[in-house]
């Protein structure tokens, strides 16, 4: 009883589950007769079709709810599929089912509101016990968001089809040989042109390594390991090497790639022919070096053309000046002057066509030397002083107190750039002044930014030809009757060397009221030094500056009162005598009057003889200033009591000698470094061949306590340092024999085996841009320009030798004081910067002209000629090298720069050019040689007293 009731449970569940599962909402349940008429339709059913149970059971059969057109599809392909001919219609949807076959298919259902939806449909054949079919049972499910999600995938695989074609055409249709690897360098893809480049196909590419298609395989290896590295690579240069042989040079340039996890996935690469790109750029190179050949074709023939007429000029310039000085009438005087402002004209001319070659192929170059601004602009404006006075122009200038006056640059092109631009004033004004004016631009980093102008009272420029003048062969006055003349090179020269100088080149001009030519440049700085405004013996010394001008009045003002003068200005020779009358009557008489000769009413002399006849005035010391660029009769300034008479403008450092020697004939003291505390004596080689400059450096070495042994070369020099252990080498860098670059290397290449190291100094006359550089990669510990000063050799020493300098303090070594006579007349040399290159001593002074004139100069110039005549142009070299640091010594400014052209030009190995500046440079020597004879003899009364009571001996 027991069994019977839990049987019934179980039943009863399986009849109750069977029911939930037919009855559920999720898929239809339509169950038919044997002939197709529905008889079962579930809940799922009246939800997909629409249709309520009661509208179609035993009405309807499954078929009438499917698509026609569909069923007549079924019937034809079961038909043809099962070998018998199946009637469309329900026979079609439950066939397989009646014979046993499993049937699922998909069709399109219609709704009662005849829409339609796809549909899964599943058949089984309902059988009695016997086997025998009693109906048919179709369940089904809405097939629509398959179907979507189906549409949606295959329009995501067209999109995918399309992109993957889009990017292969891209691919294909590039220049450049693409391809793909992996993280090892295997190639994974590529593209016809790598197919191309190779030969190979892509299946045999793909899976090959990418090294293995280039000449260089490691190379090749390295830029997929370079761009796995660094991420990306550009123009990496490879060489292709396809299966028949050919080469082909590339530009490989590739990417890594990751996927979007940001896992590497390997390397993309382009490989672009670049054959044509490097022919292009080899004749581009051979076109330059053409190019280049053309250049030095046209400088060789611009030197030779310059030669060859220098030369007759020279003998025509000569033999002019000649017979000018002889008895002549005054029209042979006029065509004579005439025919040498000509051919001083084509010289200019010439000059001018050199620079502008060189500027043109890049071959300029400024060089960087040490040179105090206001003596190089004193002298570059007395030297025109003569043709302005001749014009009747007043020529002035004036540098602001605040403008540093240690500079270092090139001073041959700023003097060149200033004689040009007051040439061209001077030839475009007819009356008035010009005026050079100088101001601080500031300071930055070590650098000094100088401004420069130059005003005239000219005819001036219109205002269309501003820009245009500083372009070659352009001129502001381009009429066909021009009244000045000139090729229009010299602006535009000045302008190029403007810009090598760091600065801008403007003008500022109208019609008829004048010209401004304003510019500016950047210098170095100087380490600190003293200047000239470290004179305790003129401090508060009294001085009355008398100029009609008041421009001149200014710059003796601020010049004077930067020595820490007491100055008073006046602005005639009747306001000057007012001025001493009531200086003495206050009980502050002028110990000095500086005056000029041209004043109106009462000229400089005129003064100087009033100041004479005056018993109280009479002491008053008395110097005169003269633009006329004329030389006044020697005993009128005797006679007036007249100290020294100086051209206008006048030099800073002449006019401070004049004032020194004026006030009772002292000389300024010079202080090498104010004081040189010595922490021990050095054992010093001097390697040096120039005799003066041997007699210098060694006077004041010993005089500091050093022992010195001097070598006249390198090969003495390093036998020397067989016998001797030294602390310290001064090495000139080009002696006879051995030169201090070969000595250099010889002496470290010996510390290599010993382990020690001796400092050398480089103690040389060349001063060309990174000349410095290359002493110091030679091996040498220092360098220190001719001539030399002895504050930048103590630097020099004490960087060599760190230990050389302490903190105790020292004896100051002060020099030795002499007087030098006042001489108004300018000398080719700085009688200021010789005696305090000598640290003072006179006697050393008077040593070194003697070995000048009588040793040294006679020898190099014997063997400068010999070098000429033989056109032995490293001789050349060599001698004006020698010269050059010889005239350095004496600050012989013309000889000094001449030499240094020389020495450049046989460097340059511009032979034809040699003769003409050799000629040039002997000239200018004898002249300086002439003026330290008379120098040395103008002197040798004053300085008996003076001299040092144990003169120095030759070494």
């Amino acid at each position: 009883m027991l069994v019977e009731v839990r049987r019934k449970e179980t039943l009863l569940k399986a009849g109750a589950l069977q029911d939930a599962i037919f009855n559920s909402a999720n898929f239809s349940s339509i169950a038919t007769d044997e002939k197709g008429v529905i008889q079962i339709f579930n809940v799922g059913a009246e939800r997909m079709l629409g249709y309520a149970a009661a509208e179609v059971l035993n009405k309807i059969t499954p078929a009438d709810i499917s698509d026609p057109q569909e069923l007549i599809a079924r019937a034809k392909s079961l038909s043809a599929e099962l070998g018998t001919t199946i009637k469309p219609g329900f026979e079609a949807l439950v066939f397989k089912a009646s014979r046993g076959i499993e049937d699922i298919y998909e069709l399109t259902q219609i709704r009662k509101d005849q829409s339609r939806f796809p549909a899964l449909v599943s058949v089984t054949a309902l059988r009695e016990a016997q086997g025998g079919i009693i109906g048919y049972l179709l369940i089904g499910t809405d097939n629509s968001a398959r179907k979507q999600v189906e549409a949606e995938r295959m329009l995501l695989d067209q999109r995918l089809r399309d992109q993957q074609f889009y990017t292969r055409s891209l691919i294909e249709s590039t220049i450049d040989a693409l391809m793909t690897t992996d993280p090892r360098g295997i190639i994974t893809d590529v593209n016809k042109q790598m197919e191309a480049l190779t030969g190979c196909t892509r299946d045999e590419l793909i899976g090959a390594p990418f090294k293995d298609y280039f000449t260089d395989p490691e190379r090749a290896e390295a830029g997929i390991k370079l761009v796995l590295s660094e991420g990306k690579v550009s123009n990496y240069e490879l060489t292709a090497r396809a299966r028949d042989g050919k080469e082909t040079a590339v530009s490989y340039n590739a990417t890594t790639f990751h996927d979007r996890d940001r896992t590497l996935k390997g390397v993309f690469a382009a490989a672009r022919d670049v054959t044509e790109r490097q022919l292009f750029v080899q004749k581009l190179q051979e076109t330059n070096a053409e190019l280049e050949k053309a250049n030095v074709a046209k400088r060789e023939f611009l030197a030779v053309m310059s030669h060859e007429i220098r030369t007759p000029m020279n003998g025509i310039l000569g033999m002019t000046e000649l017979t000018l000085n002889t008895e002549l009438t005054p029209s042979q005087r006029d065509y004579l002057g005439v025919v040498k402002d000509s051919a001083e004209s084509l010289l200019k001319l010439l000059n001018d066509l050199l620079d502008f070659s060189k500027i043109e192929a890049g071959k300029l170059e400024l060089e960087s030397i040490d040179f105090d601004l206001r003596d190089t602009l004193g002298d570059t404006v007395q030297s025109l002083a003569t043709p302005a006075s001749q014009k009747g122009l007043e020529l002035d200038f004036h540098i602001e107190p605040d403008v540093p006056d240690a500079l270092v640059g090139d001073p041959h092109r700023l003097r060149q750039i200033v004689v040009n631009l007051v040439g061209n004033a001077l030839k475009f004004t007819e009356c008035g002044k010009i005026s050079v004016q100088v101001e601080s631009g500031g300071t930055l980093e070590g650098q000094a930014l100088v401004r420069f102008a130059v005003v005239d009272t000219g005819i001036g420029i219109a205002p269309e030809a501003h820009q245009s003048i500083f372009s070659a062969f352009e001129q502001a006055d381009t009429s066909t009757t021009r009244r000045y003349g000139g090729t229009g090179l010299g602006l535009a020269i000045t302008r190029q060397i403007v810009e090598l100088m760091g600065g801008k080149i403007e003008v500022e001009s109208e019609l008829g009221r004048g010209s401004t030519f304003s510019f500016t440049a950047r210098f170095g700085l100087q380490p600190d030094r003293r200047g000239l405004d470290q004179l305790p013996e003129l401090e508060n010394v009294r001085v009355l500056a008398v100029d009609g001008h008041e421009t001149n009045r200014l710059f003796l003002r601020e010049l004077l009162a930067g020595w820490r003068m007491d100055v008073v200005v006046a602005e005639s020779a009747r306001a000057a005598l007012q001025e001493l009358a009531a200086a003495h009557r206050a009980g502050q008489p002028f110990a000095l009057i500086i005056a000029d000769t041209m004043m109106e009413e009462m000229d400089g002399f005129g003064l100087a003889e009033q100041i004479k006849n005056d018993p109280v005035l009479r002491g008053t010391s008395l110097i005169l200033l003269t633009a006329t660029g004329r030389r006044e009769d020697s005993n009128r300034c005797r006679a007036f009591g007249v100290a020294a008479q100086l051209d206008k403008p006048v030099r800073p450092s002449l006019l401070l000698d004049s004032i020194l020697e004026t006030l009772g004939g002292r000389w300024r003291k010079r202080a090498v470094s104010a004081t040189i505390p010595l922490q021990r004596p050095l054992r010093i080689l001097l390697a040096e061949d120039n005799a003066v400059n041997q007699r210098v450096a060694r006077v004041n070495l010993e005089a500091w306590g050093h022992a010195v042994t001097v070598a006249n070369d390198g090969i003495v020099a390093l036998a020397a340092l067989e016998l001797t252990p030294f602390d310290l080498i001064l090495m000139d860098s080009q002696m006879p024999r051995m030169g201090g670059f070969e000595a250099t290397a010889a002496i470290r290449a010996g510390e290599r085996n010993t382990g020690g190291h001796v400092p050398i100094v480089a103690m040389t006359a060349n001063v060309m841009k990174g000349f410095r550089e290359e002493c110091l990669a030679a091996g040498m510990d220092g360098y220190v320009a001719k001539p030399i000063r002895l504050d930048k050799l103590v630097a020099a020493m004490a960087a060599a030798v760190p230990d050389l300098l302490s903190g105790a303090p020292g004896s100051s070594v002060e020099s030795a004081t002499a007087p030098i006579a006042a001489s108004g007349g300018k000398r080719p040399f700085d009688s200021v910067g010789l005696l305090a290159g000598a640290g003072g001593d006179w006697a050393l002074v008077r040593e070194m002209i003697q070995l000048c004139c009588e040793v040294d100069g006679p020898r190099l110039s014997r063997e400068l000629a010999l070098a000429v005549g033989q056109g032995d142009l490293s001789g050349v070299e060599l001698a004006a090298h020698g010269i050059k640091g010889l005239v350095g010594e004496f600050h012989a400014t013309a000889a000094c720069d001449l030499a240094r052209s020389l020495e450049e030009t046989a460097r340059q190995r511009l032979g034809d050019a040699v003769p003409e500046l050799a000629a040039e440079l002997e000239r200018e020597f004898q002249r300086l040689v002439a003026a330290l004879q008379l120098f040395l003899g103008e002197s040798k009364d004053t300085v008996a007293a003076n001299q040092n009571p144990h003169p120095p001996t030759i070494p």
